[in-house]
């Protein structure tokens, strides 16, 4: 009866125990096996994982079906397009997706002013799923918190078949002091919602990926939205103070002595 008692005990422990290390990432830990395979349910998991991994990198950018009219019209937003001439061109030619067609330099050079202190920019990246489920909430957030710091925000854009390295021609073209780039991750097996936000402090066509700074993994289970937006900003601050960003600058969280 005492040894029942304790076994019991212990595989209760044993299933709290895995279900707080569970709690603490999306990775897929301690899932089981039958045999020497996974459970069907695991499999079938993977299977859908793998699915919304694959639809998020061949989804085609649509404005107002991926982020709403509403939010189109709110913020005027328009779309350009980098010299990938498809989704196959732009996955197979990276380097076609970090510059303009004419046609987009006219366009952005038309409709957006130049010298701004901050300039957001929306970028399909490899995940328009990722697009579709952070940005909406996180530019109204980046914009109030500029505004509050006395900061100039320029219009913002989508990019169509964008890739990092836009940063640069962006900071041509319009001057801004900070260019903040939300961009869709590559999706994994865990999730296929995560944004990035790639920084630079006055991008020139001669930078590399050395000059720029990373917020990653911005998704319901990562870096929620809201803490997302003090950390960009505030990163941005830092780049505004010393004027410069990469490998020069380290990120200062704004509340790292608090407890976590």
């Amino acid at each position: 009866m005492a040894s029942n008692r304790r076994d019991a005990i212990a595989r209760q422990d044993w299933s709290a125990l895995i279900e707080k290390i569970r709690a603490q990432t999306p990775a897929r830990l301690l899932s089981g096996r039958a045999g020497a395979a996974y459970r069907t349910t695991t499999q079938l998991e993977l299977r859908e994982a793998h699915a919304s991994a694959r639809d998020a990198v061949r989804c085609e950018l649509d404005l107002e079906r991926h982020l709403g009219a509403a939010f189109v019209k709110q913020w005027n937003l328009f779309e350009v397009s980098t010299q990938a001439a498809d989704k196959d061109d732009y996955l197979l030619r990276p380097d076609r997706g970090r510059h303009f067609t004419d046609e987009s330099r006219s366009a952005i050079l038309q409709r957006c002013p130049g010298g701004k202190d901050v300039q957001i920019v929306i970028g399909d990246g490899l995940s328009i799923a990722a697009v579709s489920a952070q940005v909406p909430g996180l530019v109204p957030l980046l914009c109030e918190a500029a505004q509050d710091r006395g900061w100039t925000f320029g219009q913002v854009f989508a990019i169509r078949y964008c890739r990092v390295g836009i940063l640069n021609e962006i900071g041509e073209l319009l001057g801004p002091k900070v260019v903040v780039l939300l961009i869709g991750e590559r999706p994994g097996l865990a999730t296929a919602e995560s944004l990035s936000a790639y920084l630079a402090y006055e991008p020139r066509k001669s930078h590399t990926d050395a000059h720029r700074n990373l917020i990653s993994n911005i998704h319901a289970r990562g870096v929620p939205v809201a803490q997302a937006s003090i950390r960009i900003l505030h990163l941005a601050e830092q780049m505004r103070n010393r004027k410069t960003s990469g490998y020069h600058l380290r990120e200062e969280l704004p509340n790292a002595g608090a407890p976590s």
